[in-house]
């Protein structure tokens, strides 16, 4: 099941609340997760946890994790039935399922962990 919420939302910490500050997250990632007003959390739920998120701003992606590929998956599909996203500076570990939703890749990456999306 995936839920949409912000860092307003009264059940957002009890899911969100463990990644923030995760080193592991952090490690898996190479990103830092910020709970930063005005953005959207894209949040996948199994048995009552957060399994994977993603959190959008202005129709830009910004921080993204999951613990199983399918997950992101269906969340990405999910963002992009609903927004427009537009060019998006997101890590670079899921750079499969990026394609496999339809992202485009930028070829002109100049960074070390991240890469440029684009529908």
């Amino acid at each position: 099941m995936i839920i949409k919420l912000t860092n307003k939302d009264e059940n957002f910490y009890k899911y969100m609340g463990k990644f923030f500050g995760s080193r592991l997250v952090q490690k898996q990632t190479n990103d830092r997760i910020y709970d930063d007003d005005n953005k959207i959390w894209y949040i996948y739920l199994d048995e009552g946890q957060a399994k994977a998120f993603v959190s959008i701003n202005k129709n830009v992606l910004k921080n993204i994790y999951t613990t199983k590929e399918k997950y992101l998956e269906l969340i990405l599909k999910q963002i992009q039935n609903e927004n427009k996203i537009t060019y998006s500076i997101v890590t670079n570990n899921y750079l499969d399922i990026y394609k496999n939703c339809g992202f485009k890749i930028s070829q002109d990456n100049t960074y070390k962990n991240f890469v440029t999306i684009y529908m």
